[in-house]
């Protein structure tokens, strides 16, 4: 049992506080227990291997010096980093990351990803202790989360992980309790640019190869556990979710960029075409086998203020028309996503499912039963868990293999794909529909 927990577990348990003191517990009871059982003596041997590796934790406060500092997912758009392969956050992982003041300038703080809300504005008084502001300005400071939209949420102090959770265009602000109804969006969140995008220029077969290809990257990061985790956080406290809350972010990401291009451009013919491209995008993500970005394409079409373009659907060719019916039937959620579950069944890994929906089914299973009964464990509810947990697995069994070339034409596209500019205003989408309608007529 030790083994498979270890097993199972991996690098997660060097995150886990106390963990390491109950395995050292059980370790030493096998033990006395070696001598009477001579045949698992290869099995107490690769048991004392995985103790040892799970007990090497480097404390805090003697971190070595070169450790890699990550990319957090949005922050920074660096080419060279976006171009890397993704590797798996875990809490005591250091990001770097902007924390935004009421005028709009900023501080850079290097913190662990699981800081706590008074861990950040800790860093960020003393970031403003050594700079030229004025004197007192990082007094009473509280954190907020400030979307695109305007909308604004303060932050308790004792939250952790607050930085995966944070909206595609949010931004964290510094700020005295008398300024918090001032704060504003940062106005690159505000204006927009309408005109032709680097979607324009990309092949369809690029986009589809590549964002397969990066959704798979952040796919396998994510530890079958970390599902366990999001959905019983009510009870367990939501902890070692980061590469999960990043992949769902990014599924949403997907979903309004291509509303995004959608509603930029101005010209009818030309919107037309990329309707074509989205629609040619998802039959090719369907074919590829990642339905995460097949589901994040549709669902981007979708959207309301995309579907309410009459004018610009009218002209769409009748073939591309019945292809994007067959699409929105697919992804439809009656009778429990029936028509989903009847294709992913027909699917052999790899795979990339629609994650929301397996969320959507732990989520059930956790509400729909117990998991203590008169103080009893519900082994049933577990086990229903576990069967679902370990789908996941299954569709990792095997590796993603997909033929694209390395050339600076296919490194630009990587680029593109990998750090989308998007607009997650609903109203602002909104605004530019009614504009493109107007013009239409």
């Amino acid at each position: 049992m030790l083994l498979h927990f270890l097993d199972t577990y991996q690098g997660l348990l060097q995150e886990e506080e106390g963990a390491g003191r109950i395995i050292k517990d059980l370790y030493l009871l096998i033990m006395k227990d070696e001598s009477l059982y001579q045949d698992l003596r290869e099995d107490t041997l690769r048991l004392h291997q995985l103790v040892e590796t799970v007990e090497l934790k480097i404390p805090e406060e003697s971190q070595p010096p070169n450790k890699q500092v990550k990319p957090l997912f949005r922050h920074f758009r660096r080419i060279d980093s976006c171009l890397q392969t993704r590797v798996a956050f875990r809490g005591s992982d250091e990001i770097f990351c902007r924390v935004y003041m009421p005028d709009h300038s900023y501080v850079t703080i290097r913190s662990r990803l699981s800081a706590s809300v008074q861990d950040i504005l800790g860093s960020v008084t003393e970031k403003l202790q050594y700079s030229e502001e004025p004197a007192g300005r990082e007094d009473s400071l509280i954190l907020v989360a400030v979307a695109s939209s305007g909308e604004k949420v303060l932050l308790q102090p004792t939250e952790d992980c607050v930085f995966t959770t944070l909206g595609i265009n949010s931004h964290l602000f510094a700020c005295t309790r008398d300024s918090y109804e001032a704060l504003v969006p940062l106005p690159e969140e505000i204006q927009v640019s309408p005109g032709d995008t680097e979607i324009h220029r990309v092949e369809p077969e690029d986009v589809a190869n590549q964002l397969t290809a990066f959704h798979w990257e952040l796919f396998r990061c994510v530890h079958e556990l970390e599902f366990v985790d999001y959905v019983f956080h009510g009870e367990r406290g939501r902890r070692e979710t980061a590469n999960l809350e990043l992949l769902l972010q990014r599924c949403s990401e997907v979903t309004h960029w291509v509303a995004t291009e959608v509603l930029l451009c101005e010209a009818p013919g030309k919107r037309v075409q990329l309707l074509k491209k989205f629609i040619k995008i998802a039959a090719l993500c369907k074919q590829n086998q990642d339905l995460l970005s097949f589901y994040a394409v549709v669902m981007g079409l979708d959207n309301a203020a995309v579907s309410r373009l009459r004018l610009t659907w009218e002209k769409l060719p009748g073939k591309f028309k019945n292809l994007f019916r067959k699409f929105e039937n697919l992804t439809d959620p009656c009778r429990n996503h029936k028509s989903y579950r009847e294709v992913i069944s027909k699917m052999k890994p790899p795979v990339i499912p629609f994650v929301p929906l397996i969320l959507k089914d732990l989520t059930f299973l956790h509400e729909g039963s117990k998991t203590l009964v008169d103080g009893l464990v519900n082994i049933e509810k577990l086990h229903s868990v576990a069967e679902k947990v370990r789908a996941v697995r299954k569709y990792r069994s095997r590796p993603l293999c997909l033929d694209m070339e390395a050339s600076p034409h296919h490194l630009q596209t990587k680029a593109y794909v990998r750090q989308f500019q998007v607009i997650d205003n609903q109203n602002l989408l909104f605004e530019l529909s009614y504009k493109l309608e107007a013009n239409s007529q």
